[in-house]
Order: C-alpha cells, then structure tokens, then sequence
C-alpha cells in the first residue's frame, strides 16, 4: 500500500482532490489532502503563512505516516513540495509534480510565473488586498483553471476559492542534490492548463529534468476534469516503487 500526500496549489484547498481520493482508496491506497496554513479550513492568520510554514506542515504529516509517502504537488503546491522534499527527504518515496512550479536552487515561484507570457494567471486576473493576501478574480476563473470541467464541478470549486497569501510566492526553495535531487520525481503535464502554460511546463522540466513525463490532454485541474485517468498515472507511479514498500 501507498501513502499519497496531495498538495493543493494557490486559492485551494483539499477539497480539490475529492474525486481523486476515492479512487486511490478503491485500489488499496491511503491518500491525504491536506489544507495548507492559511487556506480552506486552515486558520492561520495569512500574514503569518510562509513557504517554511507550508514546508514544516507537510514534513509533520509525513513524519506521522509509517511509510515514506509519495508526494504529490499541483500548482503551487510543485514549491511547496520542492522545499518539504529537501527538509525532510526520508520520508519522501517519490515527488510529483502535477502542472506544478518545478524550481531549481535559488528560484522562485515568481522567477518561472513572469515568464509565462501566456497565462491567465496574470495582474489582470488577480486583486492584491491590502493585508498582503492575493484574491483570484472568479470571474476569470472557468478559463484559468476549469475549462475542460463540468459546470457542476465547475461552480463547485469557484465557490471553495479562497484569498492567498502572497508571500511564498516570491521565496526562492532552498534545495541540495543530497537531499532534493536524491528523491525520484515524475511531471505530469496538462496539455490544455491556461494558468500555467505547456510551453512553461515543459521549459521547468528541461532545467530539472524528471525520471518520467506523463501528459493528459486536458486543463489545469485534473482532478476534477480527468481524475480517473490522473489516478491510472499515480497508480504508475507507485508501481515503479512498489519494491520499497513493506
């Protein structure tokens, strides 16, 4: 059995993964989705979210877990999962990157989103606040994130979406070939994702080349659009470890 950690990406929560983890519990798998500090249910002041705290939140989930987990990042998450892979890579089996933010060394989110020249994700689709928190506009929502979703699912997640905080974005992952780059790690592209764009998905990949690249022909929450075949690829993956569990 595998242990998958799923990380939701900004203006999310774990919500987002609740196609998914059925799924994986049908084929004997345990999956956790949780709220990262500050977002969904989580009730950390926004000012006091930081890459570090979402780092600390997943190595102590992981900590708790009796096997290494597999750990999943979309979106966002892909910096989040970056830093909590090099602070405690024991307990990492593997890193997925599911059209995630893929940072070397020394990057930032932002160091790779300004050069996505194509993304709806963009100063015109996004309202800074005053406190420092970042609100997505919902009315951009359906093309940034849900184009190939149901309406139902649709109107499902815009009204989950929540103010992010900005600060992680601009802090760049600290990260070592001892400890990050020790960890096997998979990309799974999103051939339709209008927030971030296959062009830049593909560029990320040729600096941090991966173990394997899986792609879905579809927009940038397979979760919701195509979950039974995100699931298929997770399932892949696992089996490529499957030496490692007890």
């Amino acid at each position: 059995m595998a242990t998958y950690l799923l990380i939701h990406g900004a203006w999310h929560g774990g919500w987002c993964w609740r196609k998914v983890i059925p799924l994986l519990e049908a084929n004997g798998h345990k999956a956790l989705a949780p709220d990262l500090p500050g977002n969904e249910e989580d009730e950390t002041p926004l000012a006091d979210v930081t890459l570090a705290s979402y780092a600390s939140r997943i190595c102590e989930i992981a900590h708790a877990q009796p096997e290494p987990v597999i750990l999943v990042g979309h979106s966002m998450g892909g910096i989040a999962i970056t830093q909590a892979a090099e602070n405690c890579p024991e307990r990492m089996r593997a890193l997925v990157y599911l059209t995630a933010f893929l940072p070397r060394n020394g990057e930032s989110l932002v160091s790779w989103a300004l050069q996505d020249r194509e993304s709806m994700v963009n100063p015109t689709t996004m309202e800074p606040q005053a406190n420092g928190a970042i609100e997505f506009k919902p009315e951009h929502a359906r093309e940034a994130f849900y184009g190939n979703c149901t309406d139902a699912d649709f109107e499902f997640a815009r009204s989950r979406l929540v103010a992010q905080s900005g600060s992680p974005f601009g802090v760049p992952v600290e990260t070592s070939a001892a400890r990050w780059g020790r960890i096997p790690r998979y990309y799974i592209e999103c051939e339709r994702d209008r927030a971030i764009t296959l062009g830049l998905q593909r560029e990320m990949q040729n600096h941090s080349p991966c173990q394997e690249t899986f792609s879905i022909d579809t927009d940038h929450s397979p979760f919701l659009s195509m979950p039974e075949q995100l699931v298929d690829i997770f399932l892949r993956i696992a089996r490529k470890h499957e030496a490692d569990y007890r």
